[in-house]
């Protein structure tokens, strides 16, 4: 595999992350009934950055959740033998409250409507609004995002890989081809 483009460095990473977190705030009007719910192992970690960056632009402390799809997912099945579960750690009701979905990147679609039936067997918010950080087109259900970091056409083979700091020891965003 070798790199064909870098798309964001760690500098425009944190811009990207406020620029979304000023969308999300104008969106909704403010923090009012306003969670965050990080889909596991990257949407987690930019989760994380918007509910610091919404604290420290309105002073208010958002909620915020982390969800593990594992067993949500439509191709389970074909999964390894022992796939790793990991825990959901979202500890309030999600009942009535407008739900801010992150992830990293946006493919096919398959991994937000797990997310969305993982959501509802949570309780029935008011709405759930999808952010995340590159969607790179290819979609294979009818899903949108509401905030775009960026938006990146991609060919097939190709591959969006976003580094953190706090899982990859580095922070980036590239595509690699094959």
């Amino acid at each position: 595999m070798k790199i064909k483009a870098e798309l964001m460095d760690s500098h425009g990473l944190n811009r990207t992350l406020q620029r979304l977190t000023h969308e999300i705030l104008e969106r909704n009007q403010g923090t009012g009934e306003l969670v965050i719910v990080g889909i596991r192992n990257r949407g987690d970690v930019l989760a994380g950055r918007i509910q610091r960056s919404i604290q420290k632009l309105e002073g208010v402390r958002v909620p915020i959740g982390i969800l593990d799809i594992t067993l949500y997912r439509d191709d389970f099945q074909r999964l390894a033998e022992s796939p790793v579960v990991q825990e959901t750690d979202i500890d309030f009701d999600i009942t009535d409250r407008k739900v801010i979905l992150v992830d990293d990147v946006l493919y096919t679609g398959r991994t937000i409507r797990a997310a969305l039936d993982a959501l509802m067997d949570l309780g029935r918010p008011a709405s759930i609004q999808l952010a995340v950080l590159v969607d790179r087109g290819h979609r294979e259900l009818p899903v949108k995002a509401d905030y775009v970091g960026k938006n990146v056409p991609t060919a097939q083979g190709e591959e969006v890989q976003v580094k953190l700091q706090e899982v990859d020891g580095e922070e980036k965003v590239i595509v690699i081809v094959p």
